[in-house]
């Protein structure tokens, strides 16, 4: 017995009848169907034959056929109902990139390929649209053929009204538990936890322990104690869990649930904040016993209030422009923006190398950083012509779209341009130099192009960068 690159092994059967199917290969024509095999478990062991089973028979069904076999995509211990098949680690390089090599995708089972309607809706779109086929073999599917085709759009329609039913279902659910007084759905906020009664009722009681640490921190956070110190003291005294961090605890302590209010999550410019809802007759729904009183909540958020920092607005897009693209010259690693405050409540930002002792010299201005890095690749890059990758019958065609690198960025803006950076491998390293009497280092940037660079600038569509 032989182990192959393929992660299951061989008998020498097996292998014999394998050199067989290869040798009738080489008697099919030029112009034969070009096959791929997909072979997929969900967990392998030792003791697994199914996926030399699962190659084997498809391999003896391409040779009925007249396919030739251009590739095995073997995912094993991969889950078909967690990941999709162009996110598979074998298939999905072929679907993305490889779609010219091959004509027909076989699959020994429909659950071998998918497991989810709306995954074999997308597998067929796909089909259709780069004229492939969908081959399986112990079930009815088969673009080639108009039953096939219809089974095909039955299966698309059945998945659409589907995901529009269950759409429905969730939003009407939502719709209708947001007015009642029980808790039908939905993780409970901290310092509550689910019961039943003994009529089956699901309702919210307060969790003990939550309650003491909550109360706890409210005391210490009116005596003037930071958050910072408050979680360092809860971890230590196993009060809560290591991952706890201050924004964890402050977004806790400012939740109106505490006084027993049903509340949603909104989102202000990154900031995540829960607020009340309120029923038909215009007052909070209450849904549970109150942990704080409204006095206690109210006099605590003032507290909570009088300490913050006033830090300025996240920004949904995160806080450094070209992270990615910007490298620290002395070590390498990602630069980023930090922020601080001085004691007259001015804020200043630095590019920071944080894997460099002390995070290194800070570079000023991060913004005028970025509009130098522009200017060195629009001077460097600018002039070359954009080029989109499009999918010409049987093969992938490089085609101008009449602009230059410099009209796209300048239209796209600079978020395209880093995500562009960041594919072709283009990196700008940063340099800080300490000035005599000077309070900030001088910065110098190199931008780094790779030879390639030009051939990876070349724009593609992702079919599937928008499916689940």
């Amino acid at each position: 017995m032989e182990t192959r690159q393929t992660g299951y092994t061989w008998t020498a059967a097996d292998k014999e009848l394998l050199a067989e199917l290869e040798r009738d290969e080489l008697a099919l024509p030029a112009h034969a169907p070009r096959a791929l095999l997909s072979v997929r478990l969900s967990v392998l062991t030792d003791t697994t034959t199914s996926p030399l089973r699962q190659e084997l028979d498809l391999r003896l069904l391409a040779r009925e056929r007249g396919y030739r076999v251009v590739g095995v995509a073997r995912d094993l211990n991969v889950s078909a109902t967690r990941v999709p098949p162009w996110r598979r680690p074998q298939l999905g390089p072929w679907l993305r990139d490889r779609a010219p090599d091959f004509d027909v995708l076989l699959f020994w089972k429909m659950d071998r390929l998918v497991r989810r309607a709306a995954d074999l809706t997308t597998m067929i779109s796909w089909c259709l649209r780069f004229g492939k086929n969908l081959v399986s073999q112990h079930d009815p599917i088969d673009l080639s053929t108009e039953a096939g085709k219809e089974l095909a759009a039955l299966v698309g329609s059945i998945a659409e009204i589907e995901a529009a039913n269950t759409g429905t279902r969730v939003a009407s659910l939502w719709s209708y538990t947001r007015n009642q007084t029980d808790w039908l759905v939905g993780k409970p906020p901290y310092g509550y936890a689910v019961a039943q009664d003994p009529a089956g009722r699901i309702f919210l009681t307060v969790d003990e322990k939550a309650r003491r640490v909550l109360h706890w921190c409210r005391a210490r956070i009116l005596r003037g104690a930071s958050a910072r110190r408050l979680v360092g003291v809860l971890v230590r005294a196993g009060a809560c869990g290591p991952s706890l961090t201050p924004a964890t605890l402050l977004r806790r302590l400012r939740n109106p649930a505490l006084m027993g209010y049903r509340v949603e999550e909104e989102k202000n410019g990154g900031v995540r904040r829960s607020r009340l809802i309120l029923g038909r007759d215009g007052n909070p729904v209450r849904v549970a016993e109150a942990i704080f009183t409204e006095e206690q909540f109210q006099q605590l958020q003032s507290a909570l209030d009088q300490r913050s920092k006033a830090q300025p607005t996240r920004r949904p897009d995160g806080a450094t422009l070209f992270l990615g693209v910007l490298v620290c010259a002395d070590c390498g690693t990602n630069m980023r923006v930090h922020r601080s405050r001085s004691n007259t409540g001015r804020h200043y930002e630095y590019l920071r190398c944080y894997a460099c002792p002390s995070g290194g010299l800070g570079a000023p201005d991060p913004h005028a950083v970025y509009a130098r890095v522009t200017a060195e690749v629009l001077s460097a890059l600018g002039d070359e012509p954009v080029r989109v990758r499009q999918y010409a019958e049987t093969r992938w065609a490089h085609v101008p779209t009449g602009q230059s690198f410099r009209q796209y960025w300048t239209e796209a803006g600079p978020k395209t341009m880093a995500a562009d950076l960041r594919r072709a491998g283009i990196t700008c390293k940063v340099t800080r130099t300490k000035v005599r009497r000077v309070r900030a280092p001088r910065t110098d940037i190199e931008l780094v192009v790779p030879d390639d660079a030009r051939q990876r600038l070349l724009i593609t569509t992702d079919e599937f960068t928008d499916r689940p």
